[in-house]
C-alpha cells in the first residue's frame, strides 16, 4: 500500500481489506516515508473514504511528529486513476479528487440536448485529461428542466454513487428514444398521469419512457426503479436542490451551467469555452 501526504490528507491505492473504526493501517516505506507509517481508522465515511488518526513527520508550525485527527484518506485505484472515486454530494454526485486543485460543478437537466452535446463532445476530454491525474473534481449537479427531468435522474441516482456517472451517459446517449416515446403518447394518457398521485405519478410517467426497462438492462432491477421513482422524500430533495440553484448562483442562466471554484462561468456552455477556463485555472 503507497500514500501521498499532506495537511488535506492522503491518498491509497485499494485496501485489500474493508477498515472499520479502531483498525489500524500499515503503510509499507515509499519515497520521503523511509519506514513507512501506521495511522488509526477514527471513521469510516463512504466505501472509498475513511478518516484516521495519525502522527505527521512532516514540517507542521515549526514541528514534527504531531497528532493529526480525522485526516481524510482516499482509495484510489493502482494508476491512480481518480475517475474511480465517485461520492454523493448535498446537490449531486463527485468524480474524482475531493481536495482537486479545480472543483468544477456542471449544473445540467438530463432532457437538455445541450448538456447531451457536452457529455458527447467534452466529457471524455475532461474526464480523461483532468480528473483522471486528480487535477479536477467533477460534480454534477441534476437540475429539473422539464417534468421528464425527474424520472430519469431517480433512475440515473438509483444504484448509488458508483453507477451515477455511466447511466447518466447512457440516459444522454438515448435521450431522443426516451424522450419521444412520452412525446408520442396519447394525450388522454398524459393528463391521467398528471392527476396521479407523487407517488405514483413518476412511476408512470418513467413506463411512458420505457424507462423501468431501460434500466433493468443496464442493471437496476425493476422493482427496486418502482422503489426510487416513488420515494416522495428524495423527489422533494431534487426539486429543493434545483431551486436552490438560483439562490445560490444568480447569474445563472440555464443548462449546461459550469461552476469554477464556487464561480459560475459565464455564456460557458460548450468544451470550446470551457478547457480554456480550467487551464486557467489550474495554472
Amino acid at each position: 500500500m503507497t500514500s501521498k501526504f499532506g495537511k488535506k490528507g492522503f491518498v491509497t491505492p485499494p485496501l485489500r481489506a474493508t477498515p472499520q473504526a479502531g483498525a489500524v493501517l500499515v503503510f509499507r516505506p515509499q519515497g520521503q516515508m523511509r519506514l513507512g507509517h501506521v495511522a488509526v481508522v477514527s471513521q469510516v465515511l463512504t466505501d472509498r473514504i475513511i478518516q484516521v488518526t495519525h502522527a505527521n513527520w512532516s514540517p507542521i508550525d515549526g514541528g514534527r511528529g504531531k497528532i493529526e485527527q480525522n485526516v481524510t484518506v482516499v482509495d484510489v485505484s493502482p494508476g491512480g486513476d481518480w475517475t474511480q472515486v465517485v461520492n454523493a454530494t448535498s446537490a449531486g454526485f463527485m468524480m474524482g479528487n475531493p481536495n482537486a486543485k479545480v472543483k468544477l460543478v456542471e449544473i445540467g437537466a438530463l432532457t437538455c440536448p445541450h448538456c447531451r452535446a457536452f457529455e458527447e463532445e467534452g466529457a471524455p476530454a475532461l474526464v480523461d485529461k483532468y480528473v483522471k491525474s486528480g487535477q479536477v473534481s467533477w460534480e454534477f449537479r441534476p437540475y429539473l428542466l422539464h417534468g421528464l427531468d425527474l424520472p430519469a435522474v431517480l433512475i440515473a441516482t438509483c444504484n448509488g454513487a458508483k453507477s451515477f456517472f455511466p447511466l447518466m451517459k447512457a440516459l444522454y446517449d438515448d435521450q431522443e428514444q426516451w424522450i419521444g416515446k412520452v412525446q408520442a403518447a396519447p394525450e388522454a394518457e398524459a393528463e391521467r398521469v398528471q392527476n396521479l398521485p407523487i407517488n405514483q405519478q413518476f412511476v408512470e410517467l418513467a413506463k411512458m419512457a420505457g424507462l423501468q426497462d431501460w434500466a433493468a438492462a443496464r442493471g437496476v432491477a425493476q422493482a427496486k426503479s418502482n422503489q426510487c421513482l416513488s420515494n416522495e422524500k428524495e423527489i422533494n430533495r431534487l426539486v429543493q436542490v434545483s431551486g436552490d440553484v438560483t439562490n445560490q448562483f444568480p447569474s445563472f442562466e440555464g443548462t449546461p451551467s459550469f461552476v469554477i471554484n464556487g464561480t459560475m462561468l459565464d455564456k460557458t456552455a460548450t468544451w470550446e469555452k470551457l478547457q480554456p477556463q480550467l487551464d486557467a485555472a489550474l495554472k
